[in-house]
């Protein structure tokens, strides 16, 4: 048996796929798909953190090579109530436990996850980890309490810039954790996508002569990454821009807007949002910790498009006279319900409307936005 801790000293005991060696500390989170636990593990917005997965049993169908949503996981670990070592599906190549321990991702099973999750629940998310045999839970929690976290976005935004061809449209995606399948579902609208890191300047996104703008989901705290405001509000005031999760925050923010870490976040594919200009109500796919403040600064310059029907947080965003939108869910899903595909749609009609008006690309920065 092995130890887990949590910084409330809080130990659960459980069995792990490998022998621990060094203690593996992350943020624990907890996710309510049933499905799709593969594209979960490969979501770069989960970078640094451990993840519990409700469901109780997962690895059923294996792994295959078409559903991660990027080249690795980025999770520290995986916490089961039942991993399952002989799955049966025609389109798998390995078992999940044997693609974890190839990418030297921990996973356990056998922990109290419906106890574990109800107390996350209660008192929020908080740090925890496995700890090598013979570690005392006050050795444990005094390494949990000077943990120091690591610069996420930076671990997971592309090194070096790079296309993916196409004949329509040409948007520059802005990398802070991009998922595979917004880049997929870009391509099936016959887009040029040129993928960019995280912390490019607005001159040089300009230089790519892009219609548009599309800034990525993304893990961690919008604040550690407010380096890129000043990029943000350039672009909002030139071009079409689109953000989805992370990058909702962010352009946010760049409007002068707030953010607040949530209690437990949004973490699943059963999360409802009302569209506050039809009324209607969409199941979407979410994974964030962190959500936009509504204020009376942000309200004179964004309507709110749709809005969380559990907590009622701010989940799209649409500027009253430039281009711009964004939504704290995710519109590509992976995994998830569909129900929020035509997210994209005002994007590409925005690209479009300035493509037919022959618009030139606007001069200037964004007056209302942060200094």
């Amino acid at each position: 048996m092995t130890m887990f801790v949590l910084e409330d000293g809080t130990v659960y005991e459980n069995e792990t796929l490998g022998k621990i060696h060094t203690p593996i500390i992350g943020e624990v989170v907890f996710q309510t798909s049933m499905t799709g636990y593969q594209e979960v593990l490969t979501d770069p917005s989960y970078a640094g953190q451990i993840i519990v997965m409700t469901s109780p049993m997962i690895g059923n169908v294996g792994v295959s090579k078409e559903d991660s949503e990027s080249a690795r996981p980025f999770a520290k670990g995986i916490i089961v109530k039942k991993l399952h070592r002989t799955p049966a599906y025609w389109r798998q190549v390995e078992s999940f436990g044997q693609f974890l321990s190839s990418h030297n991702v921990m996973i356990s099973e056998g922990m109290d996850t419906r106890a574990l999750v109800r107390k996350l629940r209660t008192k929020g998310v908080m740090m925890g980890g496995w700890f090598p045999e013979g570690t005392s839970v006050e050795d444990a929690l005094y390494k949990l309490q000077a943990y120091k976290g690591e610069e996420l976005v930076r671990s997971v935004s592309t090194p070096s810039p790079y296309t993916i061809p196409g004949k329509g449209h040409h948007v520059v995606v802005v990398d802070f954790g991009v998922k595979r399948n917004i880049l997929t579902c870009l391509q099936e609208a016959g887009c040029q996508v040129t993928v960019v890191p995280y912390h490019t300047s607005s001159k040089e996104i300009l230089a790519y002569a892009p219609n548009g703008v599309l800034l990525s989901n993304g893990p961690g705290d919008p604040k550690d990454v407010d380096e890129v405001l000043p990029m943000i509000q350039d672009l909002t005031a030139r071009l079409p821009v689109f953000g989805i999760c992370l990058g909702h925050q962010l352009l946010a923010r760049a409007f002068g807007g707030d953010t607040e870490k949530l209690l437990f976040g949004h973490r699943g594919a059963n999360h409802p949002v009302k569209d506050e200009r039809t009324g209607q109500m969409w199941m979407t796919s979410q994974n964030h910790g962190y959500a936009v403040v509504s204020s009376p600064e942000l309200l004179q310059q964004f309507d709110v498009s749709y809005t969380a029907l559990h907590d009622g947080t701010v989940e799209g965003l649409i500027h009253k006279t430039n281009p711009v939108t964004s939504v704290q869910f995710h519109p590509e899903a992976s995994p998830g319900p569909h129900d929020a595909a035509p997210c994209f749609e005002p994007f590409f009609k925005q690209m479009n409307d300035r493509r037919t008006s022959k618009q030139p690309v606007l001069q200037g920065g964004n007056t209302n936005a942060k200094a």
